[in-house]
């Protein structure tokens, strides 16, 4: 599996992860790129319920559904612990994985109106407005981030073992998944709404990209309708 070939050569992720990752820099394992690829050109397979996934995003998912007891899996290893050291590493390739896309899985087109969503004081309608703006997406898209939050869903439930909440979970992956355009953004606390964003959409996988009961919602209540 991919996620094999990137523990066998795990030295050399390290490395390429202490620099951290210069622009030009691309990871090969196995002979295939998987960082800095368009999710196009990446090797993906076909998930019930969620479609076509990046295999190494399987992989390296499944691999820390095993292990979703370790406490923070964003925290730093313990030098010379293999088994604490490997979730570790393979929860930081996913977020390097994610940051080092050509473009965000969620568009920068799309932020705007993704923070306006969540600015929505009724908790049915803004969490009615995210479910539509999901369905934006493109396909290759959605079906990642759909399956991305759906574990993340899963880890968060263990949240008492290790201690990654969905609130937690959320600010490790918003510059991830939403990054600022700029410092400015992350200083006028626009940041904490990208937070707010993501732990709506990790708190509710099953609406993720699901255009059902959201009609009434897109005609009658949003104001260029009325």
């Amino acid at each position: 599996t991919y996620l094999q070939r990137v523990i066998k050569e795990r030295k050399k992720v390290l490395q390429l992860l202490n620099k951290r990752f210069k622009k030009k820099e691309r990871l090969c394992v196995g002979g295939a790129k998987i960082f800095g690829v368009p999710l196009e050109n990446l090797t993906r397979q076909y998930i019930p319920e969620f479609g076509l996934v990046p295999c190494f995003l399987v992989d390296a998912c499944s691999f820390l559904l095993e292990r979703a007891g370790t406490v923070g899996l964003s925290c730093q290893y313990i030098t010379g612990c293999l088994s604490t050291a490997l979730p570790y590493d393979v929860a930081t390739l996913i977020k390097q994985f994610c940051r080092e896309l050509p473009q965000p899985l969620f568009p920068s087109e799309l932020h705007a109106a993704l923070l306006k969503a969540q600015g929505l004081s009724n908790v049915q309608d803004r969490t009615s407005a995210l479910q539509l703006l999901s369905c934006l997406l493109p396909a290759r898209n959605s079906s990642c981030l759909h399956y991305l939050f759906n574990f993340l869903s899963k880890v968060s439930q263990r949240c008492t073992e290790n201690l990654m909440t969905s609130s937690n979970l959320a600010t490790v992956f918003a510059p991830c998944l939403l990054p600022p355009p700029n410092k400015t953004e992350m200083s006028e606390g626009r940041l904490e709404l990208r937070v707010l964003v993501l732990r709506n959409f990790i708190e509710n996988p099953h609406l993720f990209g699901k255009t059902v009961a959201l009609f009434s919602f897109f005609f009658f209540q949003v104001p260029y309708f009325n």
